[in-house]
């Protein structure tokens, strides 16, 4: 097993086995569904107790990343996609984390006067134009997310950037703009013809919609995003500690 945990390193045992499995399962026998090997077996490879192992699995399974059964072991879960809320990035980075190809059906970058919903949040007058954002993404196979993202004019975006490479990275790299705090709402809504033409799915199917509101570190608006999930093809977790 070419895999290793570090333990010179100052990076926690269990942070170094989360990162491990994350490889494991973006390997393509392990998306194929061989199962990974046993606990005992793996820590035994790796050197770390069954608790710090079991503590990396655990974080995994409850992402939706791995399944686990009795008898029949631990697997890489079907194609669901999953994103955490304690957690945000964007969403390239997202999945990249979790080793999922994205594709890029659609994308389109247009000004356009805001609505009373952006121009409330922005803080801004009507007439002002913003750089609206529209993208069709998904695996391979088919798209599972249609994103809208207005950003504030005081960002100093153009139109003419490479909206195909993760947002937040190109903000901070070009424009010097940091996102530090991202405020979401999550709902459920019946997809509308024009939803429902672009996720590929039966009129007023059922969609996770989120609303993302994000911020520098000055705690200005930077960027309102709405984002429809396909409802069999994403999990949204929450992870909380006391």
């Amino acid at each position: 097993m070419r895999h290793a945990i570090d333990h010179k390193s100052p990076i926690p045992l269990h942070a170094q086995a989360e990162t491990l499995l994350r490889q494991m399962i973006a390997e393509e026998d392990y998306q194929n569904g061989k199962t990974f090997p046993n606990e005992i077996e793996l820590a035994k490879v790796l050197a770390i107790s069954r608790s710090t192992l079991r503590q990396a699995i655990n974080k995994l399974v409850f992402e939706g990343l791995l399944v686990r059964k009795k008898r029949t072991g631990t697997k890489v879960a079907k194609s669901v996609v999953s994103s955490k809320s304690n957690n945000w990035l964007s969403f390239s980075q997202e999945m990249k984390l979790r080793g999922i190809e994205v594709k890029n059906f659609e994308m389109q970058v247009s000004w356009v006067l805001p609505d009373e919903d952006v121009v409330d949040f922005f803080e801004i007058k009507p007439d002002r134009k913003v750089l609206k954002m529209e993208k069709l993404r998904g695996t391979p196979d088919a798209p599972f997310v249609y994103f809208v993202s207005y950003f504030h004019p005081r960002v100093g975006l153009t139109g003419e950037e490479d909206f195909s490479t993760p947002l937040y990275e190109m903000l901070e790299n070009e424009h010097s703009v940091i996102a530090t705090l991202s405020k979401e709402e999550i709902s459920a809504k019946a997809a509308d013809s024009f939803i429902a033409g672009k996720l590929q799915i039966p009129l007023h199917n059922p969609v996770l919609f989120r609303k993302r509101f994000v911020f520098d570190h000055g705690e200005r608006p930077i960027e309102y995003n709405l984002g429809y999930y396909k409802a069999d093809s994403f999990v949204y977790t929450v992870e909380s500690s006391r």
